[in-house]
């Protein structure tokens, strides 16, 4: 089926603008959609691989019902898949759609997002906005859930799956469009739905799925010798990838892993691959982004033409390599599974390291085969590569055989909701109460009926969770129950404006109420001890000095628990980081001291940024004498400052290390800064920077 032939049901100037863009034939699953009524109306399910045209289908969907008035959300499980796709509808500016996102600021309404036609934001964004009661929520004509399948996620479904009844509910007459990988019961996903689904194993590229043993590549139906020889097999099949012009990326088990096995594959094909001045300009601006040791790594393996790709680095690090990748400078990444999360970053080759992964309680346990499988969706570029190819790493014959029959022969499991737990639920059902879907308890669990748990699952086993939540809501003064009706409290409404875990709210107001101490380690350790704050895990030599610095400031920090030590010292651990984020220590030396990476650095100061801002507006009503110091400490954990720079911070363009460089240099407050020189200023901040600075001072 050509686009052309869609006149009629799409407009004109839509139809022009994918034919200008050089896009003419539809993909067999896009052209299935379409005489299954997607262009209709009809809500769809489309399961089908990466790279098959899913978001093409949602494009079209949104362009028709945009240009007839209406409004639409695409919702993405993670802010980088927000910002790539922001970057790709944005392009419809010349249809006249005038395309929003949003992913953070969680008490916030955004009300202006409502004068954008396609609004894009992550599932816990979409949340928020809900809970906040943005008025524009109710006038969505399209609801796109991208990546629907990580409902199956602990951490990720129960949010997404909340988000999808409330918006359904409020727009009962909206066009949902579900993006899934290949799932199991991808039927069920779409009854919940009352969904069309479109179920394809159609690629634009042929994928290879084998099994490296030996030398030998065992394909399905065909055997492949690596034509490099190297005792490791990653160098092996990297060489053999780019000797053949293609790229690989590299899926390994652990971060240090990742690092490890980019130096030695960089090592291999720098000569290779030779000098490039692409390459050099890259390293240069990584150094620029950042001044750690890992920074210097990377920068080391962009030269040789390989990078690694993980949570550790900075967000302004991983767009570089990504970029980088996409357009062949660098040929080869190893990175964590997180890259197979939706990213379009496709290779001529996978190469799956390690199909184990460490957990918890089991140890070492192989990964799901959907898992498995989103890895292998990365092989092949549509337009580049005739086919792509995912190779597993057998150590025995034994091993291969497995292998085979466990992933590649093997069909990805069925997804499970991951709502029914009162972790998962205490946060969703007091936000259902405060904005109203449900004011008693028949009507929470009638709402409760829409969900993909009740949908899977049997209703009577919420029952019991649902009451424990509200018992525990009614104790903490978050909800109050008379003559059958539920009412969120002023306490309670807050607490869901706010987007933290009632409990996390809980902790905070008892600490709040029961210390008069304002001590900026008190305040930092009292966030740490919440369910919602990320802790820092204990290393073997890490027990002596953090129970030392946990013995000296016993007064300032929080009482111990009576059980789970441990715990307290990773809460203890946590907040020894933000205090020397706040002391403006080096970043290289805080990811040594905590033994983390600059990513992890600067998510953990998001996450506590966000709590202490909950804090500081929790403090204001109780009206503790908190407030203000808290306020502070916002602003404090945002940039990574000493109170001194706080005023200097307020300038756009002047970050934590920049500000310090004009305070050491006399520059103390604004007033300074209006009387300065600009050729001094240039020479302390850069003279783009300096500028901007001048002109924001007038």
């Amino acid at each position: 089926m050509k686009i052309s032939e869609l006149s009629g049901k799409l407009p004109e100037k839509v139809i022009q603008f994918y034919v200008d863009a050089g896009f003419d034939e539809l993909y067999p699953p896009q052209a299935d959609a379409i005489k299954r009524g997607i262009l209709d109306g009809k809500n769809v399910v489309a399961a089908i691989p990466t790279a098959s045209g899913k978001t093409l289908l949602a494009e079209l969907v949104m362009l028709k019902s945009v240009l007839s008035g209406g409004k639409a959300i695409y919702i993405v499980p993670l802010r980088a898949l927000a910002s790539e796709k922001y970057d790709r509808f944005s392009q419809f500016s010349q249809l006249g759609v005038k395309v929003g996102i949003s992913t953070g600021d969680f008490d916030s309404k955004d009300e202006w997002l409502g004068r954008c036609d396609i609004i894009i934001t992550t599932s816990e964004k979409a949340d928020s906005l809900l809970r906040n009661e943005a008025s524009w929520m109710n006038d969505l004509t399209v609801i796109v859930a991208d990546e629907i399948h990580l409902i199956n996620s602990p951490n990720r479904g129960p949010t997404l799956e909340m988000t999808l009844a409330k918006l359904t509910m409020l727009n009962p007459r909206a066009q949902i469009l579900a993006l899934s990988a290949t799932i199991g019961n991808a039927g069920e996903l779409a009854k919940w739905l009352n969904a069309e689904l479109i179920r394809s194993d159609w690629r634009p590229v042929e994928l290879r799925e084998g099994i490296l043993f030996g030398k030998t590549i065992d394909f399905i139906n065909t055997k492949k010798e690596v034509a490099v020889d190297n005792k490791d097999d990653a160098i092996a099949l990297s060489l053999d990838t780019i000797q053949d012009g293609g790229q690989c990326l590299i899926f390994t088990n652990t971060r240090k892993r990742a690092e490890e096995t980019a130096k030695r594959v960089g090592r291999a094909i720098k000569d290779i691959v030779g000098a490039d001045e692409h390459r050099t300009k890259i390293a240069k601006e990584i150094k620029e982004i950042g001044e750690t040791d890992l920074c210097e790594k990377l920068a080391f393996c962009v030269e040789c033409g390989v990078a690694f790709h993980h949570a550790g680095l900075r967000s302004e690090h991983r767009r570089i390599i990504e970029n980088g990748f996409r357009s062949n400078v660098i040929k080869v990444i190893a990175c964590t599974p997180t890259l197979a999360a939706g990213l379009n970053l496709p290779a001529r080759r996978v190469i799956i390291q390690s199909y184990r992964r460490y957990d918890v309680s089991f140890g070492l346990t192989p990964i799901p085969i959907l898992e498995y499988k989103q890895m292998c969706g990365r092989a092949g570029r549509p337009g580049l590569d005739p086919y792509g190819e995912s190779v597993l790493i057998a150590k025995n014959f034994d091993e291969r055989n497995a292998l085979l029959e466990n992933y590649v022969l093997a069909d990805p499991e069925d997804i499970w909701s991951k709502l029914g737990t009162e972790n998962a639920l205490r946060t969703h059902i007091l936000s259902t109460v405060a904005t109203g879907f449900a004011s008693s308890r028949a009507q929470l669990l009638d709402f409760m009926d829409n969900t993909f748990y009740a949908f899977q699952q049997e209703k009577w086993r919420l029952e019991h969770i649902i009451d424990n939540v509200l018992e525990f809501l009614e104790g903490e003064n978050m909800i109050d129950q008379h003559d059958d009706r539920l009412y969120a409290t002023p306490l309670g409404r807050l607490v869901s404006r706010l987007y933290i875990d009632p409990l996390s709210a809980s902790t905070i107001v008892k600490g709040l109420q029961t210390t008069g101490n304002t001590a900026q380690l008190a305040l930092i350790h009292l966030i740490c001890c919440t369910p919602d704050m990320r802790k820092l895990y204990l290393r073997s030599g890490d027990y002596a000095w953090v129970e030392a610095f946990a013995t000296e400031h016993h007064r300032e920090l929080m009482p111990p628990p009576t059980n789970n030590y441990e715990w307290y010292l990773g809460e203890v651990k946590t907040a020894m980081m933000l205090l020397d984020w706040i002391d403006e220590r080096h970043e290289n030396e805080i990811t040594k001291k905590f033994g983390i990476g600059p990513g992890d650095v600067r998510a953990l100061a998001e996450i506590s940024e966000w709590l202490m801002h909950s804090t500081a507006e929790l403090s204001a009503f109780l009206r503790v004498s908190h407030t203000r110091e808290v306020r502070r400490l916002v602003q404090r954990i945002k940039y990574g400052i000493k109170p001194e720079l706080l005023e200097l911070i307020t300038l756009h363009g002047i970050g934590r290390a920049r500000a310090r460089r004009l305070y050491d240099a006399g520059y103390i407050d604004l007033s300074k800064l209006k009387k300065a020189e600009p050729k001094k200023i240039a020479k302390l901040v850069g003279a783009g920077v300096g500028a901007k600075v001048m002109e924001q001072l007038g």
